[in-house]
Parts: structure tokens; C-alpha cells; sequence
């Protein structure tokens, strides 16, 4: 039968006691803690406390307080990267790749429905476990931007906005007088808006006095999998703007995501290069370690870039024969 255990299901015995859920899931009880349905059950009656089909199961430890989550908008994520969900071959392959991301939100598109559009998504998506951030993609106006995210807000309930207006239709470089615009009216209507532009750090604090919960500064063309290709204009923006910056669109393979960190990025957001990898799950998982790695990276502080070398072992005592 299938239980409800910290808000995923999982296939535990017909019939199963606590401890037989434990057990059978493979977790160590000795520091633990467990409710079901909101319930606390003390570890003398797990023996006997019988689940049934569909209960919601808490199974709590005590860990080490000041855990590194990512405050964006008002909202919490322990995943420092975000997933777009655009360019998969099928739903099966976004849901896995979603999964194994590790991710905590996920950008939806706001499209035409009808018998020529695309297949709805938020039926296909797990919505007790991502939070949706709605985007603007395809706007070539402000105007265009805004009402596309008052569809957005009306579709999915959220006031979080990923806000891009698009200047060039070749390199789909964003508007920068258009998306401040966008973001100042948004920003009046009670969005929290995320807003993609470009590495120019004029543009960011432009972007960040208008009132923007977040700098989404593009790490290359958007889908071109070039990485990180003017690391330093992302290094200044990092350097000066206070809302999160979450680099956006460009990056190619996990290393890229791990750059960013390291140079002190909040988050990323990744889409083509996991939907378009030969394993798009398995990149997924790549990814959200890569960013973990730049992450832990960043926070423990690097070594200074010198200009000369410098052994690693003691320079004195070495053992010679000869007496130079």
C-alpha cells in the first residue's frame, strides 16, 4: 500500500506497523521521531500503531541548526537550483529529471490552449513538492510582459514572476529599458519579480532599485550551452547587487553551474542543457551536485590567486647529495 512519508509516497506492507515501515524503508530508528497524521506516536506504541492506505507520515531527527537555504522572494529552498521545464522529449523524462534535480522550484511558460497548443503541464508536475515560477518567455514588450504575468498570477496562484523581454529575436538578448519597465509596474502590482537581463551591472542595479526580488543575469545566450563566458561582469554584479542572483540561461555542463557558485551566485537556472543531455536525468542529478559542490565551494573560502608558485611540502630539510 502506499503511504505519504515527508510528502512522498512510497510502497510500504499491507497492514505495516511503524517500526514494519521503518524497516522496510531501510531507516536507522534509533534518532527518530514520528507523527502520522500530525500525530505524535511514541517509539513504545510503533510496534502496534498500524498505517492504512493514504496516511501522512512525518519521520523527523535532529540535525545541526543554521542549514544553507536559499531565501528568494519570501520563500525558502534548500535546492540552489532551479529547473526550467521547457524542451523535454516527454513528461515521463521532465518528471525524472525534475526529481533527481533535487530542485525546489521550476519555471512554467504561459501559453494559448487549445487543440494546437502544447500538452497543459501542471497536471504532470508534483505540485506539493515544487513551488512554480511562472516566466514571461516570449515577450517582446513590456506590455506584452506584464500581461503575461497577470495570466500567470491568475493561472497558478503565485505572485513570483521570472519577468524576460527580449530586445533581439537572434540572440534573444533582453530589452533592458523594456524589463525595467516591466519590472517597476510589476513590482507596484504586488508581483515578487525574478528578472532576467543581461551581465552589464548598470542594468542589475537598475533592475535591483526598481524593487526586484531577484538579478538574473545571463551567463551566455539563452540555450547556446556556452557557460560562463564573461565570468567577471557576473563576479561585479554578484560583488554589489543584495537580492539574490541566480545566473541564468547559457550554462552547457555541471562545472558551469559550479563556477557560478563559487564565485558567490545564490542559485541557478538550468533548462536546455538538462533536457537536451542524451540522460536528461542523469545531467539533472549532475547538476544539483555541481551547484552543491560551488556552493560548499564558495563558502569555504578559496586560496588566493598568486602570480609565482609556492611548494606544497617544506622547503627545509630536503635530503641531497649533491651540496647544491
Amino acid at each position: 500500500m502506499r503511504v505519504r512519508v515527508n510528502r512522498e509516497w512510497r510502497e510500504v506492507p499491507e497492514g505495516a506497523s511503524i517500526r514494519d515501515m521503518l524497516m522496510a524503508l531501510e531507516l536507522d530508528d534509533q534518532w527518530l521521531a514520528v507523527a502520522v497524521g500530525h500525530e505524535v506516536v511514541p517509539r513504545d506504541l510503533w510496534h502496534e500503531r498500524r498505517l492504512s492506505a493514504d496516511d501522512e507520515v512525518e519521520v523527523v531527527t535532529a540535525m545541526a541548526g543554521g542549514d544553507d537555504v536559499l531565501e528568494i522572494a519570501g520563500h525558502s529552498l534548500r535546492s540552489r537550483l532551479l529547473v526550467g521545464t521547457g524542451k523535454f522529449k516527454d513528461m515521463a523524462t521532465m518528471r525524472e529529471a525534475l526529481r533527481r534535480s533535487g530542485t525546489g522550484m521550476v519555471t512554467v511558460s504561459v501559453r494559448y490552449f487549445g487543440p494546437d497548443g502544447g500538452q497543459p503541464i501542471l497536471p504532470n508536475l508534483e505540485l506539493e513538492r515544487y513551488r512554480l515560477l511562472p516566466n514571461t518567455a516570449g515577450a517582446y514588450t513590456a506590455a506584452d510582459a506584464i500581461h503575461m504575468a497577470r495570466l500567470g498570477r491568475e493561472l497558478t496562484g503565485t505572485e513570483l514572476i521570472k519577468l524576460e523581454v527580449i530586445g533581439d529575436q537572434e540572440t534573444l538578448w533582453p530589452d533592458t529599458a523594456a524589463t525595467l519597465e516591466a519590472t517597476r509596474q510589476l513590482v507596484a502590482e504586488g508581483f515578487k519579480v525574478l528578472v532576467y537581463t543581461s551581465s552589464d551591472l548598470v542594468a542589475a542595479l537598475r533592475i535591483e532599485d526598481a524593487g526586484a526580488s531577484a538579478v538574473m543575469p545571463l551567463a551566455a545566450p539563452i540555450g547556446s550551452g556556452q557557460g560562463l563566458i564573461d565570468w567577471q561582469s557576473i563576479a561585479r554584479i554578484i560583488g554589489r547587487i543584495e537580492v539574490p542572483v541566480v545566473v541564468d540561461a547559457g550554462i552547457g555542463v555541471p562545472s558551469d553551474a559550479a563556477m557560478a557558485l563559487e564565485l558567490g551566485a545564490d542559485a541557478v537556472l538550468v533548462n536546455t542543457a538538462i533536457a537536451r543531455a542524451q540522460d536528461p536525468a542523469g545531467m539533472a542529478e549532475a547538476m544539483g551536485l555541481g551547484v552543491a559542490a560551488g556552493r560548499l565551494a564558495h563558502l569555504s573560502g578559496r586560496i588566493p590567486r598568486l602570480g609565482r608558485a609556492e611548494a606544497s611540502s617544506p622547503e627545509a630539510g630536503v635530503p641531497r647529495v649533491s651540496a647544491s
